[in-house]
C-alpha cells in the first residue's frame, strides 16, 4: 500500500496557476500516478497520469496542465495554467499498478491508493 498526501491546493482567479504536489512513500516510478479530480456532485475523473515512458491528459486539461515526477523525492507534481472555474473540483492523487493501460484507460477502478485531497477553487 502506498500513502500519498497532496498539497498546493488554493483559490485563485480564472487564468491563473497552481502547483499541486503529491508525496508518496514508495519509490513513485514503480507505479502509474495519476490525478483525478471530483467536483460537487459529479464522479472522480481522472485527467492526468504518468507512468515509465509516458503521460496522458483528459481533454479538458490537455495543453494546460502538466504532471511530472521526482523520484529522487518521490513526489508527482501537477502543474496547472490557464485555470477556468470549470477547474473548481477535490484534487486527488492515485497510485495504480505499473501497467500503460492503467495510465491510459484512468479510471478510478484501476487505482488503489488515494490521498485525501486538496481543494482548488476557481472564481471568475
Amino acid at each position: 500500500q502506498v500513502q500519498l498526501v497532496e498539497s498546493g491546493g488554493a483559490s485563485v482567479q480564472a487564468g491563473g496557476s497552481l502547483r499541486l504536489s503529491c508525496t508518496a512513500s514508495a519509490n513513485t516510478s514503480e507505479h502509474c500516478m495519476a490525478w483525478f479530480r471530483q467536483a460537487p456532485g459529479k464522479d472522480r475523473v481522472g485527467i492526468a497520469s504518468l507512468y515509465t515512458g509516458g503521460t496522458w491528459y483528459a481533454d479538458s486539461v490537455q495543453g494546460r496542465f502538466t504532471i511530472s515526477q521526482d523520484n529522487a523525492k518521490n513526489t508527482v507534481s501537477l502543474q496547472m495554467n490557464s485555470l477556468i472555474p470549470e477547474d473548481t473540483a477535490m484534487y486527488y492523487c492515485a497510485a495504480g499498478p505499473s501497467r500503460p493501460y492503467v495510465c491510459g484507460i484512468m479510471h478510478r477502478t484501476g487505482f488503489s491508493d488515494w490521498g485525501q485531497g486538496t481543494q482548488v477553487t476557481v472564481s471568475p
